[in-house]
């Protein structure tokens, strides 16, 4: 039998869920006792994840994100979705300092950081339908 374990957790796209899913993903993370290091990287890349969708998904309106968690041997996968307004141009909206909301202060790192923290990402994103960051971490043991 493969070594995996899941879980989805679905929340409103509030800020204040934005803690309960760094938490959430670090609690699942401590079955492969990773380091306080991974497990920071891990929250970090969570969320900007997670705030990506609040403010640009839905643009500050009230719904669901989903969280999916993955273990898979020594690597952790998290997919986050949003049912937002989508990207247009992903590869330009992962350059660093690239921002769609530059009234809002928004520095446009957050596709830079979730790249630094984890050892791989991809996004997807349909215009109207939503966008879904794919991330790996490979923890050491």
């Amino acid at each position: 039998m493969e070594n995996t374990n899941e879980m989805t957790l679905i929340f409103d796209s509030r800020p204040v869920n934005e803690g309960l899913a760094r938490v959430a993903a670090a609690s699942f993370l401590t079955q492969l006792n990773p380091t306080l290091e991974e497990v920071a990287d891990v929250k970090t890349a969570v969320s900007e994840a997670v705030t990506n969708c609040i403010i640009h998904g839905y643009e500050g309106e009230v719904h669901k994100i989903q969280m999916d968690l993955r273990l898979r041997d020594n690597d952790l996968f998290v997919d986050i979705s949003d049912h937002g307004i989508g990207i247009e141009d992903v590869e330009k909206a992962m350059e660093p300092l690239f921002t769609s909301k530059p009234d809002k202060e928004r520095s446009g790192m957050g596709f830079t950081f979730m790249e630094a923290f984890m050892d791989e990402i991809t996004v997807e994103s349909v215009m109207g339908k939503g966008t879904t960051v794919r991330m790996r971490k490979t923890i050491r043991r």
